[in-house]
């Protein structure tokens, strides 16, 4: 169903920020069940996770639980608050240690050491949207998992809100965890591409 254009004289679309988003969860006007994130001042609705999707998003968060030492946090499609207007809830994020895991509050960019967006129907939403989020607020590194191509592309070298550096890769190859773990790579073929 196509959505039909705002007319001219309609008003502004009103932005929120992180705090009012916040607020709106603790009253109750937004819950779970809601499946949004804030991107930009806006809530977005999050697609829907079929089961491939869900299967390959928890096998690389548990390769990557496996083969990172213990100095990280591995979190899965929890919130991270990149600045007053976007809380984007990436698949998977790797951040620094911190022993109280983000109880006191989400991870921020200088936390953020990888951030991860598998996908299937979500792929263009994500490469144009998501990893340029990423890149403007200077996290190192991101993956986009294409889940029907098969193939892992890595961005890094952030660059205003683009990456300066995409590497693809591809059946049979590993992809290195060069951001966290110089030296550690995981294996395409153990995530079933």
């Amino acid at each position: 169903m196509k959505l039909a254009a705002l007319p001219p004289t309609a008003p502004p679309l009103a932005r929120i920020t992180c705090e009012k988003y916040h607020a709106m969860i603790k009253q109750g006007v937004l819950s779970e069940d809601d499946r949004v994130e804030l991107i930009h001042g806006y809530l977005v609705t999050k697609m829907s996770i079929g089961s491939l999707h869900s299967a390959i998003r928890t096998r690389l968060e548990q390769m990557l639980i496996r083969a990172l030492p213990l100095d990280f946090v591995v979190r899965g499609q929890e919130p991270i608050t990149i600045h007053d207007y976007s809380e984007p809830e990436p698949d998977i994020v790797v951040a620094k240690f911190r022993s109280d895991f983000y109880a006191g509050s989400h991870p921020e960019p200088s936390d953020v050491l990888v951030a991860i967006e598998v996908a299937d129907t979500s792929l263009a939403y994500d490469r144009d949207a998501k990893i340029p989020l990423y890149a403007s607020c200077g996290i190192a590194e991101s993956w986009l998992v294409d889940i029907n191509g098969k193939t892992i592309s890595v961005f890094s070298k952030p660059e205003g809100a683009a990456y300066g550096q995409e590497t693809v890769y591809t059946s049979g190859m590993n992809v290195p965890l060069t951001t966290v773990s110089p030296g550690t790579s995981l294996s395409l073929a153990d995530l079933g591409f």
